[in-house]
């Protein structure tokens, strides 16, 4: 059960960053050379480097020598002589679950007893652990081979000093819950006793290191509390926003409403005689900080306030009055957008993106043809945690970081390029992040953070109030697709999407504002035609949750039962009919598609329809409901997890909508912790529901005007739906789970709505349509 994940499979909504890594994942197998003894330390002790690229740099780990008899066999696995096993998370945690599920998959294969797991935050080090973020539901992917490596190495070397002791051939042994065991006398060792010894024995060649099959699994798959729960529910300080570093300052950084505008001059004499108020200065912009660079060491034009509170800070910066130069300020209106936009969809598009088949064919000789036009807005990422960051630059050259960052070495890399460092003069400490949605993956705060440290001589934090977060946002843009579709005999012949998104100039759209040529059904009807039309802006776009996928779904997945209804077929069935379509012969002009055809990055029909009839049948579609009451469906695939949602939603006469309960089926292979995948799984819906519902971001002259919750509505627990989760475990590599469940929700839902009102919703927010949440 291999985890490596072939290029052609990466998909295409990801950031370029991580398509490249998950390329360089598929590129670089574990070998045995992989896991190399480095060093050697008192009391018997022993590191062995887990080598990216041939290079070792055990030091980095901060484990170069122990005292005692640890046993650590790689950068993943400590075991102590007490039998504590110690298992470090490469990656950043912001709720997705990684800290616990990543040491999961070791401690499988090490037979780990988890009862006596510590889980400790791996230090950052590309030599140590390769790529080291979180996003794009890639870290079990990305990881899985490796990590089960790590723990059979382990569990190898403590079989090995096993069978010396007991003077018994390794293969008479087994292990189990974290002892050796020999069954035929009934003998068995702890694996703190036997970590010294193991400690001095070679590495063996993990090719003839067998790993388990998923049938004899004891850990992964079942429900595991997350490692940090505890600490979160009772407030721990463990979030960036708790950072303390002796001797800090705190900071708060002041830009322009209009998106670009440069700062000419502040009120700073006045600021500085504030109460607590230690500085206050202009910082030039530098760079190109509204595009979307999780390495870019760019700055927006602003003012810092320094001072001896949060407090103090943010009091101050009520009173701050600047003077702006909008001359290079974004002047992006939303409402111009829309209308922008219904224009170019009446002309002739501006791209192709991709074509198969004889479209005008196929529509000149259609039965019916459906069109229909569907906008969806610009949203925030709106984290619970607002953006924060502590940094001390020191006077020796050195630099400190302490980040919830999703990026953390593109951090090192932004800050190191920003202050004329070499990267390994800094260090960053990875915290846990309160949200991220992707909003994590860019590092702005950090670079600001960078900056003001350097000014000021010490060490200090900026932390953003939420007001700065909706107005300086890398927001999910929005998006217009004007669809038209050709039905004969009942069949779906031809698919055609004029896809009209946003620009910052060229031919390319912005960040996470682009369509594939490959979408489904474009990869499964024999005509179809993709093209796109763009719209200029100044706007700052990044990913979010399910970047693409979670705004197209609902396009796309909307008007296919526009065309279930037109042709007059149940919606399941004639999903599963185009499902079951033979793929276009020729392949795409763009994109990811190969000489084999359409591709869409490792879509699964079988495996599709799959989740398609289990949703079904799980929501007992086809049943009879009351007047005002309908069950929708929808299927998404993105980030290499297939899902299907069916939601049952009733309407009032004032048109208040209730969503009352949303079965979910997800094929994601094998699953890595049962209790975090149905977590997410339920979250997925709920976010997916609550942006649907009533949230937007508009812009006029540039400027954001929702600038917090009271504009923002997010969903209440009171009108949260139940949320019933099913997977299918198949043999299939395992996926991440932390984005592919949100795209179906916000469709299912609106299919609903048809189904109980007749209405059919071609506009998000639900809001824009009259509709209310009850």
């Amino acid at each position: 059960m291999s985890s490596r994940i072939d290029p052609r499979d990466v998909d295409p909504y990801l950031p370029e960053f991580m398509r490249e890594a998950a390329a360089a994942s598929a590129r670089a197998p574990v070998s045995r050379r992989e896991f190399i003894k480095v060093a050697g330390f008192v009391g018997g002790g022993l590191v062995l480097g887990f080598a990216v690229g041939a290079r070792v740099a055990a030091q980095e780990n901060g484990r170069g020598a122990h005292a005692d008899s640890t046993f650590a066999p790689n950068a993943y696995v400590q075991i102590r002589p007490d039998g504590t096993v110690v298992l470090y998370a490469k990656n950043p945690d912001v709720g997705q679950g990684v800290k616990t599920a990543l040491p999961m998959i070791v401690a499988e294969e090490l037979d780990a007893d988890w009862s006596n797991v510590r889980v400790e935050q791996a230090p950052i080090s590309m030599a140590l652990y390769g790529p080291q973020f979180a996003g794009g539901s890639m870290s079990v992917p990305m990881n899985f081979d490796t990590l089960r490596r790590a723990g059979a190495i382990a569990r190898a070397m403590l079989v090995a000093a096993a069978a010396e002791r007991l003077g018994v051939a390794a293969s008479e042994l087994s292990t189990d819950a974290g002892y050796v065991v020999h069954r035929a006398s009934g003998r068995r060792l702890g694996y703190g006793e036997l970590a010294e010894a193991a400690a001095q024995l070679p590495v063996p060649d993990t090719a003839s290191i067998p790993l388990k099959d998923r049938k004899d699994f004891k850990l992964l798959g079942k429900r595991v509390t997350g490692v940090d729960n505890l600490k979160v529910v009772t407030g721990q300080p463990m979030f960036g926003i708790d950072q303390r570093v002796p001797g800090m300052l705190y900071a708060t950084y002041t830009k322009a409403p209009a998106i670009g505008a440069r700062a000419v001059r502040a009120n700073l004499d006045h600021v500085k005689s504030l109460p607590g108020v230690k500085d206050a200065f202009l910082l030039e912009q530098r760079g190109t900080p509204i595009e979307f660079n999780p390495a870019s060491d760019g700055i927006l034009s602003g003012v810092a306030i320094v001072a001896d509170s949060t407090w103090s800070a943010l009091k101050a910066k009520r009173e701050l009055e600047v003077e702006w130069d909008e001359t290079e300020a974004s002047k992006d209106s939303w409402s111009g957008a829309v209308a922008e936009a219904k224009r170019l969809a009446a002309e002739a598009p501006q791209q192709t993106l991709g074509e198969t088949g004889d479209v005008d064919a196929a529509f000149a000789s259609a039965q019916k043809t459906v069109e229909g036009f569907y906008t969806y807005p610009f949203v925030s990422h709106a984290d619970l945690e607002p953006q924060n960051c502590t940094v001390w630059c020191k006077d020796d050259g050195t630099v400190e970081i302490w980040a919830p960052t999703q990026t953390p070495q593109n951090a090192v890399t932004a800050v190191a390029s920003l202050l004329g460092v070499p990267e390994e003069h800094v260090t960053l400490h990875q915290l846990r992040g309160g949200g991220g949605f992707g909003r994590r993956l860019a590092n702005d705060s950090v670079v600001e953070a960078a900056a003001i440290s350097k000014r000021i001589g010490a060490p200090v934090k900026v932390q953003w109030t939420r007001e700065d977060d909706f107005a300086f946002d890398y927001y999910r843009p929005g998006g217009f697709h004007s669809f038209k579709a050709a039905i004969a005999d009942g069949r779906l012949t031809a698919w055609q999407d004029h896809f009209i998104t946003f620009t910052r100039g060229g031919s390319e759209p912005a960040t996470s504002a682009n369509l594939s040529p490959q979408e489904f059904p474009a990869n499964r009807v024999p005509n179809s035609r993709i093209v796109q039309s763009m719209i200029r802006s100044r706007l700052p776009t990044g990913p979010w949750r399910a970047p693409g996928s979670n705004a197209i779904a609902f396009a796309v997945q909307c008007f296919l039962h526009e065309c279930a209804v037109a042709a007059g077929r149940d919606h399941v069935e004639f999903l599963l009919e185009v499902m079951a379509m033979e793929p276009p012969a020729a392949p795409a002009p763009r994109g990811l598609g190969g000489p084999g055809g359409f591709r869409m990055a490792g879509l699964d029909t079988k495996r599709a329809s799959a989740v398609i009839e289990l949703a079904a049948e799980k929501a007992g579609w086809g049943r009879s409901l009351p007047a005002g009451r309908g069950l929708g469906l929808a299927f998404h695939f993105s980030h290499n997890g297939h899902f299907a949602e069916a939601a049952e939603v009733s309407v009032d006469a004032s048109r208040r909508v209730t969503v009352h309960k949303v079965w979910v089926a997800g094929d994601i292979g094998p699953i890595i912790n049962m209790s975090g995948a149905e977590n997410q799984a339920q979250g997925s819906v709920i976010d997916g529901f609550s942006t649907a519902m009533g949230l937007e971001v508009t812009f006029e002259n540039g400027r954001a005007q929702q600038r917090n919750f009271d504009a923002y509505p997010l969903l209440r627990i009171s009108q949260a739906p139940e949320v019933e989760v099913h997977f299918i475990q198949s043999d299939n590599p395992p996926t991440g789970v932390g984005e592919p469940a949100l795209p179906p929700a916000a469709p299912a839902i609106c299919n609903a709505i048809y189904a109980a009102t007749g209405h059919r919703v071609r506009t998000l927010p639900l809001t824009r349509e009259g509709f209310k949440i009850s």
